[in-house]
């Protein structure tokens, strides 16, 4: 697998890491090892989940993101929110406070990303799946895409080829605005994201579509600081002049539609929402082996609680979840005005309204050829029989099991194993006819 394909947001600055093993226990794909004291990761395994992130005590795990100043080379300079970014305010904090704020640190128009629901819905009438198969699994969140590609390869044909809210949104905009004559080089449409794996999508090679729709991706929580700190600075102020409310507002089910069970309760049939990535790694395991029937829809969130919990969201998950759900109860269905600008782009949103076919690119398997696999699975089972069990990661790799794949593939020695080294000579004489002289590299 080639790793240059797939852009990653998260990095390890070796100068924090202190070799903790943190983040290499937290790492749901075991794409973490620690050498020489400190943590190194595969690229083909990562996911950009930010597991590893939100566990290092360090802060030697940082995400990408665009300088901001970037903005300011385009005449017209949106802002695409994510709900949960409202979430993330006290409520003493007006809404239309936080508008005004992005309005004066420097961006022209407001959207948020789950307008894209509105307008699905209205040019469909109700939100549609296309996949070869069922249950149709969600595209929303693209560290599941990238598990699924990397890890279970036989479930790629379950995933919905319907571009998600926030590309709808973005498609919607960039179009209209070309409609009115604006030139494409002076649009810039910033994504603000609570996940570094959107992040990583948005910059990745493998999707060159999204360098045409989105211009730059903004780290969320870099930006709710930018905000408070012009909200503190003009308080007063904004108590009289704060008018700005974002182009248009949303529906009730827009609003909660990045929240767990936000997505698949607006799909018909029987679904199914599951949050937190070890939660749905357990659950892909019984769906790759046939244990899943008669669902429908499956809602797949790498994040608890779905974006409330993202990895860049500052505030606490559960506080903005109970202020969406606030939120969403004082708001109304689209304008019959805001349906007819969104039909008069109906004909451009349907014919890019699906994605190109999602390719697996399995980063698991333990050699390119069969036959080589083979051996070195007879390999591997022998190694993982003889080796203690107990996961202590001693020996840099998360796992007894993911030290035998290493073995096996010729990355690691079974002198990694600082139990089998404390053992006695007696059981290492044993442990010699699984695997001769490696044992005293």
């Amino acid at each position: 697998m080639n790793s240059k394909s797939f852009h990653h947001a998260l990095t390890v600055r070796e100068d924090l890491c202190r070799g903790c093993t943190r983040c290499m226990r937290n790492c749901p794909t075991e794409a973490i090892r620690l050498s020489h004291g400190k943590a190194h990761v595969n690229p083909d395994r990562c996911v950009d989940c930010g597991q590893c992130m939100d566990a290092c005590p360090y802060g030697a795990i940082v995400v990408e993101q665009d300088d901001f100043e970037k903005i300011f080379s385009y005449n017209q300079r949106i802002a695409i929110l994510p709900s949960v970014f409202i979430g993330q305010f006290a409520d003493d904090i007006p809404e239309n406070y936080i508008y005004t704020a992005l309005r004066d640190i420097g961006f022209t128009d407001i959207y948020e990303a789950e307008f894209g629901v509105d307008i699905l819905k209205t040019i469909g009438n109700r939100f549609s799946t296309y996949a070869d198969d069922k249950p149709v699994i969600s595209t929303y969140c693209p560290a599941i895409v990238r598990l699924i590609q990397i890890k279970y390869p036989s479930l790629v044909k379950h995933l919905n080829l319907l571009r998600p809210p926030v590309e709808i949104t973005a498609m919607y905009i960039r179009n209209k605005l070309i409609d009115r004559q604006i030139p494409p080089e002076d649009i810039g449409i910033f994504y603000v994201t609570p996940c570094a794996a959107k992040i990583a999508s948005i910059k990745s090679p493998e999707n060159p579509d999204h360098h045409e729709i989105f211009t730059g991706v903004i780290n969320m929580d870099y930006l709710y600081n930018l905000v408070q700190k012009s909200i503190a600075k003009n308080k007063k102020l904004l108590a009289k002049t704060a008018r700005f409310t974002p182009i248009p507002p949303l529906t009730p089910e827009a609003c909660m539609w990045s929240l767990t069970a936000g997505e698949s309760s607006t799909v018909p049939g029987r679904t199914l929402a599951i949050d937190e990535i070890h939660n749905v790694i357990e659950f892909l395991e019984r769906l790759e082996n046939d244990e899943i029937t008669n669902i429908d829809f499956l809602e797949l969130r790498s994040c608890a609680e779905g974006c409330a919990g993202g990895v860049l969201a500052p505030g606490n998950r559960f506080l903005a979840k109970e202020r969406l759900t606030h939120r969403s109860q004082h708001m109304r269905e689209i304008t019959p005005e805001q349906q007819t600008m969104i039909r008069r782009q109906a004909s451009y949103l349907v014919k890019h309204i699906k994605k190109e076919r999602i390719e697996a690119k399995s980063a698991y398997q333990l050699d390119d050829d069969i036959g080589a696999a083979l051996k070195k699975m007879d390999r591997y089972l022998e190694i993982k029989k003889a080796l203690p069990g107990i996961d202590c990661g001693l020996c840099g790799a998360p796992s007894c099991h993911a030290l035998a794949e290493d073995i096996a593939k010729g990355h690691a020695t079974v002198s990694q194993c600082v139990v089998l080294r404390l053992r006695s000579i007696t059981q290492r004489d044993d442990i010699h006819k699984v695997w001769g002289d490696t044992l005293d590299r």
